[in-house]
C-alpha cells in the first residue's frame, strides 16, 4: 500500500464517501431519526463506514470522529473529523445539494482536509497550505499513485472572489433563541445589495474558496464541528477572511464568517452586528 500524504488520505476517503452517496442517490433510503427534524439515512452509513475503511487502511494510528459513529481510537494526537453527508435533509429529498467532509487535526491545527461534491466530482483539499480543486476523474487514481506530496492531474488553485455577488447563509441555529440567520436573510440591506441563499449545505463554504460565493455566514459553536472543520481550513488556506460572527479570530466567538476579500468581509460584519447584537441581549 502506498505511503500517502495526509492529504491524499482525506481526499481518498471523501471520495470514497462521495461514491458510496452517488450509488444511493435518488433511491430508497431508511431514516434513522436523531431528533424531530434531524434524521441520518442509510446512505449517510454506508458513507462513513466506507471513509473510515480508507482511513484505517492508511492511519489506522490516528484516532476517528465520525458523525454518525462517533470517537473510537486510543486519544491519539492526531484526529480524523467525518461528516459522511453534509445536506443529509437536501439528499434524501433528491436535491443534489451535499458533500462529504473529512479534516485530519492535532490539537488546534488542521494538517488536511478534504470536502466532495458526489454529483460534480469536486473534490476540494488544503495540506494546510494550498488550497486546491480535483476533477473527479483522476481524484482517485491520483490518490493511489501518488505519494510524492505533489500536485496531481486535475488539481487546480482556489481563488476566491467576490464576482458572484451571492452570500450563502446558513438557515440552522439554536433553538433557545434567535439566530442571526434567520434575520440576516430577512434583512432588506443584506438584499439590497447582495444577492442572498440557503442551501443548506456546508458546500458552500468551500464554494467560498473557489469564487462562486462571496461569502458565507453561519450562527453557532463551530470548532471542532466535523461539519465545518475541513471547509474552514480550505477557505483559509486560499486567502478567504474566516473570522466569527464579530469580525474576531474564528472560533473566539460564535458563528462563522467566510469572504471572499477583506472588503467583502467588512460589509458581512456590518450586516451581522445589529443581529448579533440582538442575539446577544436575548436572555438565556
Amino acid at each position: 500500500m502506498p505511503n500517502l500524504p495526509d492529504h491524499e488520505v482525506a481526499i481518498a476517503a471523501a471520495t470514497a464517501g462521495a461514491a458510496e452517496l452517488r450509488a444511493a442517490y435518488g433511491g430508497d433510503l431508511t431514516r434513522i431519526a436523531k431528533s424531530a427534524t434531524d434524521f441520518a439515512t442509510t446512505a449517510d452509513l454506508a458513507s462513513e463506514r466506507a471513509i473510515m475503511s480508507v482511513l484505517s487502511a492508511h492511519r489506522p494510528l490516528d484516532d476517528r470522529e465520525g458523525e454518525e459513529t462517533g470517537l473510537s481510537g486510543a486519544g491519539a494526537e492526531r484526529r480524523w473529523l467525518v461528516d459522511p453527508l453534509c445536506g443529509t435533509v437536501n439528499f434524501a429529498a433528491a436535491t443534489p445539494l451535499a458533500c462529504v467532509n473529512v479534516a485530519l487535526v492535532a490539537g488546534a491545527d488542521v494538517l488536511a482536509a478534504a470536502v466532495a461534491d458526489p454529483f460534480t466530482g469536486e473534490v476540494f483539499w488544503t495540506d494546510g497550505s494550498r488550497a486546491m480543486v480535483r476533477a473527479v476523474a483522476v481524484a482517485v487514481a491520483v490518490a493511489v499513485a501518488d505519494s510524492s506530496g505533489g500536485l496531481g492531474a486535475g488539481d487546480s488553485p482556489l481563488r476566491p472572489s467576490r464576482d458572484s455577488g451571492i452570500v450563502d447563509v446558513n438557515a440552522d441555529g439554536p433553538l433557545d433563541r434567535p439566530f442571526v440567520g434567520a434575520g440576516l436573510v430577512a434583512d432588506p440591506a443584506l438584499r439590497a445589495a447582495w444577492a442572498p441563499r440557503v442551501l443548506s449545505t456546508t458546500l458552500a463554504v468551500a464554494w467560498v474558496a473557489s469564487g462562486r460565493r462571496a461569502a458565507y455566514v453561519s450562527d453557532g459553536d463551530l470548532a471542532g464541528s466535523v461539519h465545518f472543520t475541513a471547509g474552514i481550513a480550505i477557505c483559509a488556506a486560499s486567502g478567504a477572511v474566516v473570522t466569527d460572527l464579530a469580525g474576531a479570530p474564528v472560533h473566539t466567538g460564535p458563528g462563522l464568517i467566510v469572504a471572499a476579500d477583506e472588503q467583502t468581509h467588512s460589509a458581512m460584519v456590518a450586516l451581522v452586528g445589529p443581529h448579533l447584537t440582538a442575539i446577544t441581549r436575548h436572555p438565556s
